[in-house]
Formats: C-alpha cells, sequence, structure tokens
C-alpha cells in the first residue's frame, strides 16, 4: 500500500496482497493463477510470505521451511519466469519483540533462511527485509517501535502495522530495491522525505504484515 509513495510517476504497482494468506493457501485459492493471467514480460514480481506458513496447526496455510514452503515459492519463480518476468523474493518482515536486555529478537525461524537459500539456488534477486527490519527495530528500540505497530491503550498487536509502520517498512523495500538494482535508482524516490500518513487510505479490516 505504501510502496507507490517511493516509487517515481509511471513505475505501477499491482498490490494482490490479502491477509492471512500463506504461500500455499495464496496458491490454492487461485490467488497466482490470477497475478500470472496478467503479468507481462518485464514486470517484477515481488513475492513475500512467512507469517501465515507458520501456522502449524492449520494444514490449509501451513508449509514446512526447507520443503513445501520453498516448493510453493519455486511456483512463482517459474510462473514469473514462463512469462517473461522478473521473479523478486523477499524475506518477511519482522514483528516486533525485544527479550529481556531489549534486544531485537527474530520470529521467523528457518523460514527466512530457507529463502535465502532459494534465492541463492535458482539465482533470484533478493530483498532481505526480515534482516533490514529487524535491524531497524533494535535501532529504535522497545519504546519507539509501539509507533509502527497497532498498539494502544486496549490493543497490543506486535505484528500488523498501522500507517507510520506501512510507511517504514516500504522505504525499507524500495531503499533495498535500488540498492540491490531490482529496480534502477532513478526509479526510487522520497527516501529521505517524510510521509504524511494521510496519503494511506487505511482498510476498516488488520492488515497482515505481510502488505507493503
Amino acid at each position: 500500500m505504501a510502496l507507490p509513495f517511493f516509487l517515481r510517476r509511471g513505475v505501477k504497482v499491482a498490490n494482490h496482497a490479502v491477509n492471512g494468506r500463506s504461500s500455499k493457501s495464496f496458491v490454492d485459492e487461485g490467488r497466482l493463477e490470477a497475478i500470472l493471467s496478467a503479468i507481462r514480460p518485464g514486470d517484477l514480481l515481488l513475492v513475500q510470505f512467512a507469517h501465515n506458513d507458520e501456522k502449524i496447526a492449520d494444514p490449509t496455510r501451513y508449509t514446512e521451511p526447507w520443503t513445501t514452503y520453498q516448493d510453493y515459492l519455486r511456483l512463482y519463480i517459474e510462473g514469473a519466469r514462463a512469462h517473461g518476468a522478473r521473479p523478486v523474493l523477499a524475506t518477511p518482515v519482522e514483528r516486533r519483540r525485544f527479550d529481556s536486555d531489549g534486544n531485537a529478537v527474530p520470529t521467523h525461524g528457518d523460514y527466512p533462511a530457507a529463502m535465502r537459500a532459494l534465492a541463492q539456488e535458482e539465482r533470484v534477486a533478493l530483498l532481505d527485509i526480515e534482516a533490514l527490519s529487524l535491524a531497524l527495530w533494535q535501532r529504535l528500540g522497545v519504546e519507539e517501535t509501539k509507533v509502527y505497530f497497532n498498539w494502544t491503550d486496549t490493543e497490543q498487536d506486535n505484528t500488523h502495522f498501522n500507517p507510520p509502520g506501512a510507511i517504514a517498512v516500504a522505504r525499507l523495500v524500495a531503499r533495498e530495491s535500488a540498492r540491490t538494482r531490482v529496480l534502477a535508482p532513478r526509479d526510487v524516490v522520497r527516501l529521505g522525505d517524510e510521509i504524511p500518513t494521510s496519503w494511506i487510505t487505511w482498510p476498516e479490516a488488520t492488515v497482515a504484515s505481510d502488505v507493503l
């Protein structure tokens, strides 16, 4: 949702992300098929999953990091390439979790490592948003990170972003896309600018952290 704020006019974003889906359920619901029916040569397919793949109690969503998770991600990679598009993998953004010493703690187990290994194996561009977001939460600290999540007097949600959080993570994606040449540096704008949260029209339903 916030990524277009950091891209020059003319670079279009088609946001197909839906909350609550895993790499598996997204495919099973026909959502990847819908993307591939519309994707064109030269397009980028940005793929980021893990939060819901981790739900071991839900067989409709769960994938195992080193087997089925990678198998499903290959469907996105192969599908994009078959249509002349370029697949890009993005490791999952980190949740807000700190240990008793105030250190930001990773929460995604082997999923980021499995995606990194797959990107190397398949020679796919990788945006390591897990590492970048963990470093950002560490720098901001326990209290300031609350500003970026749905953290209020009545709610303590350390997974889902509010508008400032969505903007902060989209900035990471845009900056890393330029650094890795996934996007041409000229296509990325406003990295140093303050983005008004009023630019986001926020849905009433909670949006999963997989959505940028």
